[in-house]
């Protein structure tokens, strides 16, 4: 009968290495591996899904160096802010009712006027418009960004084109959204970037395109 082999073995000897050179936090950052988060929506949900590209399509143009304006935004916080003032005005100034009814009246007056010129500029200034931007270098005006997806459509359009100049030059693509989503709804946020970076250069180096080829420019 065989003999069974010692299990203990002799302690192994390990030679001391030399101390590393530390990282520096530049080079930390660059081995440290990035998480992406990706986005999963309802496709079913047009509004939503029209949201994530119109979220991502300004941050596109964010990306491409080209800076926004936000002086009608500050317009209507302006506009929301002093309607919210009347209404707490209405709500918490001391004077006991009936006495407040014309206060309460000139209030609700007051709210209802501003709510409908916030109303005007969403409708009218805004109307299809995700961005407006302040004017690039080279470029005689800021840019307007304008996005449209019909209900229960799969067809997305994206057009660029001069703020406040009538008649102005343009640029669109029209995408199928399913090029950016897959079959489980996750969201391929940087191809899509990518294809709004191409709109937004075409536009920018002047290869403007024309009402009949408008249909030609689609995927």
């Amino acid at each position: 009968m065989g003999k069974k082999k010692s299990s203990s073995a002799a302690p192994a000897v390990v030679e001391p290495v030399p101390d590393a050179p530390e990282l520096s936090a530049a080079d930390e950052r660059s081995e440290t591996e990035e998480v992406l988060e990706l986005i999963q929506v309802d496709t079913g949900d047009v509004v939503k899904v029209k949201q994530v590209l119109d979220e991502a399509a300004v941050l596109a143009v964010h990306d491409a160096g080209v800076a926004e304006c936000h002086n009608w935004g500050n317009i209507k916080l302006a506009v929301m802010a002093l309607a919210c003032a009347f209404a707490c005005v209405a709500q918490f100034a001391p004077v006991p009712f009936p006495q407040s009814r014309p206060l309460l009246a000139g209030c609700c007056a007051a709210y209802f006027m501003l709510s409908g010129v916030l109303q005007l500029i969403i409708t009218y200034v805004d109307a299809d418009a995700i961005m407006v931007t302040r004017p690039p270098e080279g470029a005689e005006a800021g840019l307007r960004v304008r996005t449209n997806q019909g209900r229960y459509d799969e067809r997305y359009e994206l057009t660029i084109e001069f703020d406040g100049v009538k008649e102005s030059p343009f640029v669109t693509k029209s995408w199928s959204v399913g090029k950016f989503f897959d079959v489980h709804g996750f969201f391929d946020e940087f191809s899509y970037m990518e294809e709004v970076e191409k709109v937004l250069k075409r536009f920018l180096k002047k290869d403007y395109d024309t009402p009949k080829d408008k249909k030609s420019k689609t995927e």
